[in-house]
């Protein structure tokens, strides 16, 4: 389905996976893939280019992540980015030291020389994000240097003839003025990219794909209610109708009301032409977690209640030909199987064939798209707004926004507590579109109230309490690998805590959480 591909070869930096979604905003359909990929399976894939990402290692160390010359001979153009840049120089005859100045932060670089490729339509003076300790005192033979800073005398350098360009710094973080600006002409200058990967087309060939793939068969989904699978569950729908099955597990995780509302929409009457089953199994799972305090073994144990329960309901439905899944991009490559870094989170969705349903084959129609991809194909499927862009919810739900133990309770605690506050930001936010025609800038990508395992003294009334704390989460952000606290406004902040505090009860304390990611996460566990 795709006819022009760039190649992320990860080398173990955090920012893996926010290259692949830059050079994709150029419409450009990119996959990433571990340094240790062999060199004949690079080649069949048959790229128009190729970036080295950044890393946490020494190039001249002994065991660090490497390549051969054979890699930069294959006659694809190759950037190289931070610890690809130092690679690239490491192999082919330049000299890599501890740098005397480690530069970290916003720095302001000097390109040199001519602007017809890398650096075409970049300021002469530009702002960029540099992460380093190492630096490039010397470039092997055939390379020119084309940007420097103060302390960094190699900032970026190209070889035209071989079609090798490095960077020091990184261009895919919005730190970096122009960095997209720098990838866009990799990708469509150097590369010869067409830029001609879009949505709609995606959508297009994945339904045909589908019918081809499924033929009269029949399809088995386990839909959560989130972005991500009821997209899958749209689009599978679109192809086959009701060929497909959609299991709906209500591990009574979910935000309050939600799985009430995921069967308006899915169930009977509901806008999608499919099967729809419900199973209410809040009992089991809260059993299951009692005691429970460790944030990845809760994971996995609300991942394995789900195999035992979507299993009794397969067996009721008998055999299948083809088990989908919501598996978007992110999952894959956090979970170590698209990349080199190290694995972030479980998903109980990827790493494998479950041999608890009987069928033939697995389909993830949404395996290759980035969360804000999927989002653009539930509009191209015609999903409403309201449906496409509802806030991302991990798929063990408020079990890893719960510190410590779930239990009835707490869940309960969490539940009102999150819907006082998503609907004051609601009614501040439509309050000042009112006003003003416009989102007030301090609108949250994702916003909710998690429970924290602390407990405290309070006074409510003439009596003394002894209760726990909320913690509020508002984040910006664009990609949502990176993000910072949203400066909600405070009257705001001071009338939900008001309302928490009086309404919920359980509850004597509420605190907003202002940390950035990194060097936290969006989530708590």
């Amino acid at each position: 389905m795709v006819n022009e591909k760039v190649l992320v070869i990860d080398f173990g930096g955090q920012y893996n996976q926010l290259v692949a979604r830059r050079v994709r905003e150029c419409n450009v359909y990119c996959e990433i893939y571990s340094y240790k990929t062999p060199l004949e399976k690079i080649k069949a894939m048959n790229p128009k280019g190729i970036i080295l990402t950044g890393g946490p290692n020494s190039v001249y160390e002994e065991g660090a992540p490497s390549c051969t010359k054979d890699l930069f001979e294959i006659g694809v153009p190759i950037l190289g980015l931070c610890y690809g840049a130092q690679l690239i120089q490491h192999v082919l005859g330049g000299k890599v030291e501890k740098a005397i100045v480690r530069e970290y932060g916003k720095i302001e670089t000097e390109i040199d020389g001519s602007k017809d490729a890398l650096f075409n339509g970049v300021s002469e003076k530009t702002t960029v994000w540099m992460s380093h300790n190492d630096y490039i005192s010397k470039i092997g033979p055939g390379f020119e240097i084309i940007a420097h800073t103060l302390d960094c005398p190699v900032a970026a350098y190209q070889d035209t003839k071989r079609q090798l360009y490095g960077i020091q710094f990184h261009p895919e973080v919005l730190h970096t003025v122009q960095g997209k600006d720098i990838l866009a002409n990799f990708v469509k200058k150097i590369c010869k990219c067409s830029g001609s990967w879009r949505m709609d087309s995606f959508v297009e060939e994945s339904i045909k794909s589908i019918r081809e793939k499924v033929g009269d068969g029949k399809v088995l989904l386990a839909l959560s209610g989130g972005v991500d699978s009821s997209v899958a569950a749209a689009l599978l729908s679109k192809a086959i109708g009701k060929q497909l099955t959609c299991v709906f597990v209500d591990h009574g995780l979910l935000r309050k009301d939600e799985g009430d509302e995921v069967e308006k929409v899915f169930g009977a009457g509901g806008m999608f032409d499919l099967n729809f089953v419900r199973v209410n199994a809040a009992k089991r799972y809260y059993d299951k977690l009692s005691g429970v305090t460790e944030p990845e073994k809760k994971r996995k144990i609300i991942g394995e209640e789900f195999i035992r329960v979507f299993e009794e309901e397969a067996k009721k439905i008998g055999a299948v030909d083809f088990l989908a899944q919501g598996t978007i991009y992110p999952d894959v490559v956090e979970s170590g199987l698209g990349g080199e870094s190290a694995v972030i989170k479980s998903h109980h969705n990827v790493g494998g064939l479950p041999d608890y349903v009987d069928f033939k084959e697995i389909i993830e129609p949404l395996r290759d798209l980035f969360k804000d991809e999927v989002r653009k194909a539930g509009l191209e499927l015609g999903i409403p707004e309201y449906l496409v862009f509802r806030q991302p919810f991990p798929g063990p739900g408020l079990g890893v926004r719960i510190v410590g133990e779930v239990t009835e309770d707490k869940v309960r605690i969490v539940q009102d507590a999150d819907y006082i506050y998503r609907s004051e930001i609601e009614a501040a936010s439509n309050e000042y579109k009112k006003k003003h025609g416009e989102e007030p800038s301090w609108m949250p990508n994702q916003y909710f109230a998690a429970l924290t395992n602390m407990r405290s003294v309070g006074v409510m009334g003439d009596e003394r309490t002894y209760d726990y704390a909320v913690a509020l989460r508002a984040v910006r952000t664009v990609d949502f690998m990176t993000a910072e606290s949203a400066r909600i406004p405070y009257e705001v902040l001071e009338k939900v805590m008001n309302r928490i505090v009086n309404e919920v009860k359980g509850v004597n304390r509420v605190f907003y959480d202002l940390t950035s990611k990194p060097p936290g996460t969006i989530e708590f566990e």
